[in-house]
C-alpha cells in the first residue's frame, strides 16, 4: 500500500509528536508514515490507536502530508472547481476545498487564443491526475469524462432558457454542460459561433436558449433571443446607434461585410438585415449605397418649401 497524493486513506494513528502533530501509517507499527500536522486537524483531536480517514497531498516542501479537510475531488475524479488565481508561466490555480490550490497547467489552453482563457471566479470541469513526480495536477475534462454523469436532455427544455458552463472552445463554437438542477448532473450542449453575441471563454457561466433537443440527448443553444424578440431588440439597438451618430447616419448597410457587422454590432449579417428591414418598414431609416440614414434627419436637412412659398 502506498501513500499517494490525491487519495483518501484510512490510516492508523501511531503516535503524537509535539510540536508537529500525529504520525499515521498502514497498521500500528510497520511501514511508511505520514505526518498529520496540528494545523490540518478539524473537529476532534485524533486518538492514538485509532483509524482515521485523511486526504494526502504534497506540502510546500514536497513532502507527503495528511489533512482532515475534505477535498472537492480526489485522484481520477471529475469536479467543477473555481479559478482562484493565475500565473502566466504555470497556469490556473483552482480551489479544491483543503486550503490549498490545484494547478491546471497553461498547456491545456490554446496559446494563440488568450481571449478564451478562464478568468478568476470562472468554474472549470477538471479531472485530477498526477505528474511524473506523483504531485497532484488538473486537466480539463473531456467528453468521455462527462459520460458517466450526464443525462439526456428532456424535450421539455426546448425553447427554455437554461444555465450552464463552457467546457471547451472550438473555432466555430463552444461545448457546454447545462445544469440539470434537481433532475441530475446535467446535459451536454453546443453553442455555434453564429448564436453568440460575443465570444465565450472556457469556464464562463451563461444563460442560453435551447433551440434543439437532439436525438442523442444533447442540446443546441443560442444566447440570442428568438428571431422575433431578437429582431426587436437588435432594431432598437441599431436605431439608438444611428441617433448618436453625426448627421443621423452610419456607414453600415445591407452591403456591409459580415465580418464588419460582427465586429461592430456583435450580430450575424442575417440578424442585422432583419433589424434594418424592420426599421425601414416602419419608415425610420433609409439606405443609400453603403450608408444608412435616419429619415427624420434627412427631412430636417431638406429646405422648407412651404416657407419659401410663403416668403414669395
Amino acid at each position: 500500500m502506498n501513500l499517494t497524493a490525491g487519495t483518501l486513506q484510512e490510516l492508523w494513528v501511531r503516535r503524537e509528536v509535539s510540536p508537529h502533530g500525529w504520525f499515521l501509517g498502514f497498521g500500528a507499527e510497520e511501514g511508511p508514515e505520514v505526518l498529520l500536522p496540528y494545523g490540518e486537524v478539524i473537529g476532534d483531536r485524533p486518538q492514538v490507536g485509532t483509524e482515521i480517514e485523511v486526504f494526502l497531498f504534497h506540502d510546500d516542501k514536497e513532502r507527503i502530508t495528511a489533512t482532515l479537510r475534505k477535498p472537492l475531488l480526489v485522484l481520477g475524479e471529475m469536479a467543477r472547481l473555481k479559478v482562484a488565481d493565475f500565473h502566466p508561466h504555470f497556469g490556473f490555480f483552482l480551489e479544491m476545498g483543503i486550503g490549498r490550490q490545484l494547478l491546471l497547467p497553461l498547456k491545456q489552453f490554446p496559446l494563440e487564443r488568450k481571449n478564451v482563457w478562464p478568468q478568476t471566479g470562472d468554474e472549470l470541469f477538471v479531472v485530477m491526475k498526477q505528474d511524473k513526480e506523483g504531485r497532484m495536477l488538473a486537466r480539463l475534462a473531456k467528453i468521455d469524462d462527462f459520460a458517466p454523469h450526464i443525462f439526456r436532455a428532456p424535450t421539455s427544455w426546448l425553447h427554455e432558457w437554461r444555465e450552464g458552463w463552457v467546457t471547451d472552445v472550438y473555432r466555430d463554437g463552444v461545448f457546454t454542460l447545462i445544469d440539470g438542477g434537481v433532475v441530475g448532473f446535467g446535459a451536454l450542449g453546443y453553442i455555434h459561433e453564429g448564436s453568440m453575441i460575443h465570444p465565450l471563454r472556457i469556464g464562463q457561466k451563461f444563460n442560453a436558449r435551447v433551440t434543439q433537443v437532439r436525438e442523442d440527448g444533447r442540446v443546441s443553444l443560442s444566447v440570442r433571443a428568438s428571431k422575433e424578440t431578437g429582431r426587436l431588440e437588435d432594431a432598437d439597438r441599431i436605431l439608438a446607434f444611428i441617433k448618436e451618430r453625426p448627421g443621423g447616419a452610419m456607414p453600415y448597410s445591407d452591403q456591409t461585410s459580415a465580418d464588419d457587422i460582427q465586429r461592430r454590432f456583435q450580430l450575424s449579417k442575417s440578424a442585422f438585415k432583419r433589424a434594418l428591414g424592420k426599421l425601414m418598414k416602419e419608415g425610420l431609416i433609409t439606405q443609400k449605397g453603403n450608408w444608412t440614414h435616419l429619415v427624420e434627419a434627412q427631412q430636417a436637412d431638406k429646405p422648407d418649401s412651404q416657407s419659401e412659398d410663403d416668403s414669395n
